[in-house]
């Protein structure tokens, strides 16, 4: 009779588990799924400092990978490793992002804001009057 028990009890903890771990799958996000959360909270996600590229893992469970920017600890005055913290500085001027090997500064909304490996956020002002300069790109298009 033991034997039919543990036998009994080996299956019945295998099917659990089986039925665990297929719940643990159902229950995560689609990519589609986190891009339309992403989409309809940009504003909210993007101030809290988060790429879309790290909401979308965390959002499915993917672990995080190292994030590609590195701000550890932005080398001027006025330089920031946050949006947040350059807002609440300049509340009347735009924030942008610096590449700091670059000296190139970019926009909210454009491709390389918050993206580059070394740059930090600062005021719009502030950048012009350390040395960074518009996208040549954008220089182009403005004039």
């Amino acid at each position: 009779m033991k034997p039919t028990f543990t036998a009994y009890a080996a299956c019945a903890a295998l099917v659990g588990l089986l039925a665990w771990s297929q719940t643990a799958i159902a229950q995560q996000k689609t990519a589609r799924q986190c891009n339309d959360e992403w989409s309809a909270n940009k504003a909210s996600i993007r101030a809290s400092g988060k790429t879309k590229r790290a909401y979308v893992a965390e959002c499915r469970g993917v672990p995080a990978v190292a994030q590609a920017t590195t701000v550890a600890a932005p080398a001027g005055k006025d330089q920031y490793p946050t949006e947040v913290e350059a807002k609440a500085t300049c509340p009347d001027d735009a924030v942008v992002w610096v590449n700091l090997r670059s000296m190139v500064y970019h926009l909210n909304g454009s491709r390389n804001y918050g993206q580059t490996r070394q740059g930090a956020y600062m005021c719009e002002k502030d950048s012009v009057g350390a040395g960074f300069h518009p996208p040549r790109t954008a220089a182009r298009t403005a004039t």
